[in-house]
């Protein structure tokens, strides 16, 4: 074929943007729908950030699918650009890349740099009205889909100054533009946390509920919240807060606690960074230094046992805030800080300073050592018990566990491993696999709750040691995913509340012990059908409630329909199994992926810890919201 110049095609105006939405808000799933949000909540927090604004109200209106922001900051300019000859807001909301941030004056530091939030937003809303006060008048504008629908419109006289901000996300866009109020609450919550002072009020016009969040306290009062949230004890009473100016304000507080794994969030400008950075570097790099220097000079280090940087940081929680004037983010979503300037200077405002509060608060500092020699010597004793499961799986086909149906492909490349609920739903699915790319191994009922749980009681229980086992990539500081024996991992459990409940113990277990399986898009669930529906000659597959009532909706005829509810996958004959779960070519699996790690974190440790407080509050709190209970 033919490749010449007509064949090439120009995108102009915000044409990109919804050409290729993902490049701009990273998907078109449910966190792209929330970063419009946090696209329009960001600009207002700049203008409160360099003390323009004391106020920040976003609206969740009545359709739960429509969103005012709006401030009280100095108001979108709506003069004419000289050089465009269109007022500025125009400019602002229907050009990329044009905004005031690009050069040093009118903002000292912000989130907002890359002049394209508000520009995206309006690209991507069915309609979008801007309405700026400014020097006593107030202005309108409105747009759909990016384009200007009228002029800047005069609306009369108005007092203070601000920018209100209301849009719609476009359905043609996005599969589901409903909003989540949790979510919102959730970073406008951090917001109030990170900028002391600043009052950040979310209405709920749903719920008819109204909550306004101000922290005096900062970050101090933040962290003590995150405590509380993960349920940790704190090892020592005071945490360690360090602040300071040095080509960058840096703020931060942390402490260790009981818990067995580290939990920093990290923001930037305001800006949550759940992918870290160069901030994060710093901060770790001057934590061990800081430390290890400690260490030596009181001559405190352990015989017998060597302390790693993981040893150090076990058990720590924190918060890290750094306002720079010109971030270099990874992507317009922002998740992770590039600038290579940062790790120097955050790492020089940790390691002096935590020495001489270490220094200063003796007692306090020996019990942070011994928790941290503590861990030293836990890990070790880790090691020896997964390298010995590791010893045996590296060694032949013989030590691998006796209710394994492995697969004979001598070749890695596209096997799978079922781990499927109970030794009948197993004896269906070994009769109907694909014996050379897919194995098969039962678990006997729930396996163990991993939340919150040691490596050695992990390693301890019966059915998870047979799945490391199984797996042969090892855990814990054993693990070496270039020994994974499968491509994919599928959880395959019964279509009831049951086996979604080992599901979520299954992946709990992964996210915990073996993040990085998860991380790389190894696991995956199996979706079996929860009933057969016989119309006619023709059988269709429900895999809930509300698909089987949309199959018999589309009925026609006047075909009496037969409706089957599997109990579970044992009550299913291999050939059916296989037709709906296990062929590649007709199966429905879900690849489990995390977006949000912060949020992932918080939802496990409410659903899934110790605390019953807290799922007693998840459930009374969305008791409403419950349509089907199966007990």
């Amino acid at each position: 074929m033919a490749y010449t110049a007509k064949d090439i095609t120009v995108l102009e105006g915000l044409e990109p943007v919804r050409k290729r939405p993902g490049m701009y808000i990273g998907g078109v799933g449910l966190p792209g729908l929330h970063h419009l949000v946090w696209e329009v909540v960001d600009n207002s927090i700049d203008e409160a950030m360099n003390g323009y604004a004391t106020e920040v109200v976003v609206t969740l209106h009545k359709d739960g699918r429509s969103i005012t922001v709006s401030d009280n900051g100095r108001g979108v300019p709506i003069d004419k650009h000289p050089k465009h000859k269109l007022p500025a807001v125009q400019i602002i909301f229907s050009t990329l890349h044009a905004g005031g941030k690009f050069e040093e004056g009118n903002y000292k530091t912000a989130g907002g740099l890359h002049g394209v939030g508000a520009s995206v937003v309006n690209a991507l809303s069915t309609k979008l009205t801007v309405t700026v006060k400014r020097d006593g008048v107030a202005w309108q504008m409105s747009f759909r889909r990016g384009k200007p629908i009228d002029k800047l419109k005069r609306m009369g006289k108005a007092r203070g100054s601000g920018t209100t901000v209301f849009f719609q996300p476009d359905p043609t866009i996005f599969p589901r533009t409903d909003f989540n109020a949790q979510t919102i609450i959730d970073r406008l919550k951090v917001a109030s946390f990170l900028h002391k002072g600043i009052k950040v009020t979310f209405v709920n016009e749903p719920k008819g509920e109204r909550t306004t969040f101000n922290y005096p306290g900062g970050i101090v009062e933040y962290l003590d919240a995150i405590r509380k949230e993960r349920n940790c004890r704190p090892v020592h009473d005071s945490a360690c807060s360090l602040e300071r100016i040095n080509g960058a304000r840096v703020e931060m507080v942390f402490q260790w606690t009981e818990s067995t794994d580290e939990h920093l969030r990290s923001y930037v400008n305001g800006i949550p960074t759940g992918s870290g950075g160069t901030h994060e570097n710093g901060f770790r790099a001057g934590l061990n230094k800081a430390v290890r220097n400690y260490i030596e000079t009181h001559k405190l280090a352990p015989r017998g046992v060597t302390i790693s940087s993981d040893d150090i940081r076990e058990g720590l929680v924190g918060v890290l805030s750094v306002f720079i004037s010109d971030p270099q983010f990874q992507g317009q979503t922002k998740d992770r800080l590039n600038n290579p300037e940062v790790q120097s200077i955050v790492d020089g405002v940790v390691r002096p300073g935590l020495e001489q509060w270490l220094n200063q608060n003796r007692t306090t500092a020996e019990m942070i050592i011994a928790r941290i020699i503590l861990a030293a010597r836990a890990r070790e004793a880790s090691r020896a018990a997964s390298a010995s499961i590791s010893r045996k799986t590296a060694t032949s086909k013989v030590t691998l566990p006796g209710k394994l149906s492995d697969c004979t492909s001598k070749n890695r490349d596209n096997t799978e491993l079922f781990i499927v609920e109970g030794d009948s739903a197993g004896g269906s699915a070994k009769q109907g696999r694909d014996r050379n790319s897919q194995a098969i191994l039962p678990l006997r009922g729930k396996v163990l709750n991993t939340e919150g749980s040691a490596l050695n009681k992990v390693l301890d229980n019966k059915e998870l040691s047979d799945l490391i086992t199984a797996l042969g990539c090892g855990i814990g500081p054993a693990f070496d995913i270039g020994k994974l024996r499968y491509q994919r991992i599928i959880l395959l459990a019964d279509a009831d509340s049951d086996g979604h409940h080992i599901t979520t113990l299954l992946l709990t277990f992964f996210y915990r012990h073996l993040p990085e399986l998860v991380r790389q898009g190894r696991v995956y669930v199996a979706v079996p059908p929860l009933y057969r529906i016989d119309i006619g000659k023709e059988t269709h597959w429900a895999i809930d409630e509300d698909q089987k009532e949309r199959i018999l909706s589309k009925a026609k005829g006047n075909a009496k329909p037969d409706i089957t509810r599997f109990k579970g996958l044992g009550e299913m004959m291999p050939k059916t199994l296989w037709q709906t779960t296990l062929d590649p070519k007709t199966r429905r699996l879900l690849r489990v992926d995390v977006s949000d790690r912060l949020a992932t974190d918080r939802v496990l440790d409410e659903l899934m810890g110790k605390d019953p407080q807290a799922r007693f509050h998840f459930i009374m709190d969305r008791a409403e919201e419950a349509e089907e209970l199966d007990v």
